[in-house]
């Protein structure tokens, strides 16, 4: 009776440790991951380029204007020349995070900053989201892509909407074609996606690398495990049927405040030549 009895004071002090650290990281500064990612078409002129990504930044009653300045002073420290954020920024309305969000007009980048939707924008109003960050400077890539011209070179930065919108304009799902289709095939192409499963479809266009979030990098173990079940890449860098895909653990939270095994997160890409 003393053994199984001091076993279980000792697994719930073990538990609330656990949960103690696990609250502090949540709410605590992300790391910075530093990840360099050959790409065959990538042009010699523009090795090194840097793309600062962020996702999950999840705005909401626990999570404001703070978090939000927190995360845009240490993107514009990495000095980068793009700077990529692959959803889920919000859990509210444009009216009850507007001023939340209005720090995202201070991002810094060479060549611009730029958005896709993620699942929870389309719980949280997407069409009034889309205007208010084109307001504060986010170009958002709503099944489109660009061309960067950076270093003598020229790349193409595509976004398409996470794969749970349904419906029409602004509310669609993903449009692989209308967003990759007849391009240059000797350009190197980057694709925005919230959801890692988006690459199965990407790769049938031949894109050289994704980036996405959502996972959260499983957020607390022993869920990582779970998320591998429905995404093909939980955390960190691998490949879907020959597209490159890097998914960043995501700056904030959803749930419980709590982040174990998988700590927040913003990454800086360095593009490559092989």
């Amino acid at each position: 009776l003393l053994l199984a009895r001091g076993a279980a004071v000792f697994a719930g002090l073990t538990a609330v440790g656990i949960t103690g650290y696990g609250v502090r990281t949540a709410f605590g500064p992300p790391e910075i991951d530093r990840v360099r990612i050959p790409l065959a078409r990538l042009p010699r002129s523009m090795d090194g380029l840097r793309i600062a990504t962020v996702s999950d930044i999840h705005l909401g009653p626990l999570l404001g204007r703070a978090h939000t300045e927190r995360i845009v002073a240490m993107i514009n420290r990495l000095d980068a020349d793009l700077v990529a954020v692959v959803g889920d920024l919000v859990d509210g309305t444009v009216t009850a995070l507007g001023e939340a969000a209005a720090p995202l007009r201070g991002l810094h980048s060479r060549h611009g900053s730029y958005f896709v939707t993620g699942n929870h924008e389309y719980y949280s109003g997407v069409e009034e989201w889309v205007q208010e960050l084109d307001r504060l400077g986010l170009r958002v890539l709503q099944n489109r892509r660009v061309e960067v011209p950076a270093r003598g070179g020229v790349l193409d930065l595509a976004g398409v909407n996470d794969v749970s919108g349904r419906g029409t304009g602004l509310a669609a799902g993903p449009d692989y074609q209308a967003a990759l289709g007849d391009r240059d095939p000797s350009r190197p192409v980057v694709l925005l996606a919230h959801q890692p499963v988006a690459a199965v479809e990407a790769a049938k266009y031949g894109v050289d690398l994704q980036l996405s979030g959502h996972t959260h990098g499983g957020q607390m173990v022993p869920f990582n495990l779970a998320v591998g079940l429905e995404q093909p890449i939980v955390s960190g860098l691998g490949e879907v049927d020959g597209t490159k895909v890097y998914v960043t653990n995501g700056a904030g939270f959803w749930g419980p405040p709590v982040r174990v095994g998988a700590p927040p997160q913003i990454t800086l890409v360095e593009l490559r030549t092989p």
